[in-house]
């Protein structure tokens, strides 16, 4: 696809900077470098030079780098500015480029689009490039880099290949059955593979909830009754005063959230309130949803006053909990810490160091390998439930001959080509490149 204009936007991060970059692409990049610097540069080779508007005047100095197309990110003549970062020298800058003809202010998401377009990078690839832009822990960036790398498409891609071969294969036998190359038990050896390939799809998208917490975060959700030590555990692990403390029950009435970086996983902490039976009825609202947000937690930190214990209840059975007994710097009896997953003190630190890296660790576990190949969208998992039904569909479907057997295979095989983008996405399209920042 060649682009009737050219597009420009700051593609670097926070102003002000030490450096900021400005990006331009379209068939006029070549043109603005030629103006904005002087002359044109060495294709690929960082270049120093004054910038000059079209009326001569000075705008910066900086380097110039311009990459030819095809052989550029987006497919298309790119051009780089790398200015001083003040606000007052990228906003000329822009001014001054947008003023050329044919050159405008690029959407969010553009420049990744128009490499979608030509052929630069496949959807799941553009949707791993968001995932590293957006990445904030070690974990999110190892994700994101296997999936910008083209690992998850590859996988999707041959899944594709394969169906695509099988349904030849069957459409073969059912027109050339009588030709001598085409072998007779071709069917037989088709449908194993398929079988085989609806296990792996299911394994494959069993994985969606390990992409969930290392994308959104391991859910860490903290309970225990008015005084337990919650708010206290809370603030120190926010390492602020994040809640409020004080010996009154039910100061705490609402949901407070932290995020933590453990290890290298996102990890979500919630404070949530004290658990008892006869709350008033704004302290009521803030217990039932700390018991709904226990629901869907991923591990449960049920705090207990070792002090003076108070039973909270029954809490969700199908959530990891850690038994976590609060205050050991109060206790006498220091054989009571014994009915605890771990005793802590959140006024000397006892404890803090340890039960944050158990967190890490059970994080850790949820995910599994690092190298798992994962469904990284919720798109994805979508599309090969529906690719799952069409194979289940052709398989169990001997009754109904292998023609339609034939054309559940390219609907399955349709499915995944509209996960890489390679089929029918046009509809897609907009929603996917909008969650980009602009410059990218």
């Amino acid at each position: 696809m060649i682009s009737g204009n050219s597009i420009v936007a700051l593609s670097s991060g926070r102003l002000p900077a030490g450096v900021a970059v400005i990006r331009i692409s379209g068939p006029q990049s070549r043109f603005v470098v030629e103006t904005i610097a002087g002359s044109m540069v060495q294709n690929r080779v960082a270049t120093y030079r004054q910038f000059r508007a079209p009326d001569g005047s000075v705008l910066d100095s900086g380097l110039v780098v311009f990459f030819a197309g095809p052989n550029s990110f987006t497919g298309e003549d790119i051009a780089e500015f790398h200015v001083h970062g003040g606000r007052a020298v990228v906003a000329k800058m822009l001014e001054v480029i947008a003023g050329f003809d044919d050159v405008r202010h690029a959407e969010p998401g553009e420049f990744t689009r128009r490499a979608f377009l030509n052929g630069k990078v496949d959807l799941v690839e553009t949707e791993a490039l968001a995932d590293l832009v957006n990445a904030e822990t070690e974990a999110q960036r190892r994700f994101a880099v296997q999936n910008a790398e083209g690992v998850q498409s590859e996988l999707y891609l041959d899944w594709r290949r394969r169906l695509i071969h099988a349904r030849a294969m069957i459409e073969a036998e059912i027109d050339f059955a009588d030709e001598d190359d085409v072998p007779g038990s071709a069917a037989e050896t088709v449908w194993l593979d398929v079988r085989a390939m609806i296990e792996e799809i299911e394994r494959h998208v069993q994985g969606f909830r390990a992409a969930e917490i290392i994308r959104d975060g391991f859910e860490v959700v903290i309970l225990g009754a008015p005084n337990a030590g919650k708010s206290s555990l809370f603030n120190a692990l926010a390492r602020r005063e994040a809640a409020i403390v004080t010996e009154e029950p039910g100061t705490t009435r609402d949901l407070l959230e932290v995020v933590l970086d453990l290890e290298g996983m996102r990890v979500r902490i919630t404070d949530t309130a004290g658990l008892r039976e006869t709350p008033g009825r704004i302290e009521a609202i803030g217990i039932e949803r700390a018991r709904s947000k226990a629901g869907t937690a991923d591990l449960l930190l049920v705090l207990e006053d070792m002090v003076e214990p108070v039973p909270i209840g029954a809490i969700p059975d199908d959530v990891p909990a850690l038994r976590i007994g609060t205050k050991v710097d109060l206790l006498g009896d220091e054989s009571l810490a014994m009915h605890y997953d771990s005793v802590i003190s959140t006024r000397d630190g006892t404890g803090l160091a340890e039960l944050l890296a158990e967190i890490g660790q059970l994080a850790a576990a949820q995910v599994g390998q690092a190298g798992d190949i994962l469904p990284s969208r919720l798109r994805h998992v979508d599309l090969l439930t529906e690719t799952m039904g069409f194979l289940c569909a052709a398989v169990k479907g001997e009754d109904r001959g292998q023609e339609l057997r034939a054309e559940e295979l390219r609907l399955a095989a349709d499915r995944l080509g509209r996960i890489v983008g390679a089929v029918d996405v046009e509809d897609m399209l907009d929603v996917i490149f909008s969650q980009f920042c602009i410059g990218k």
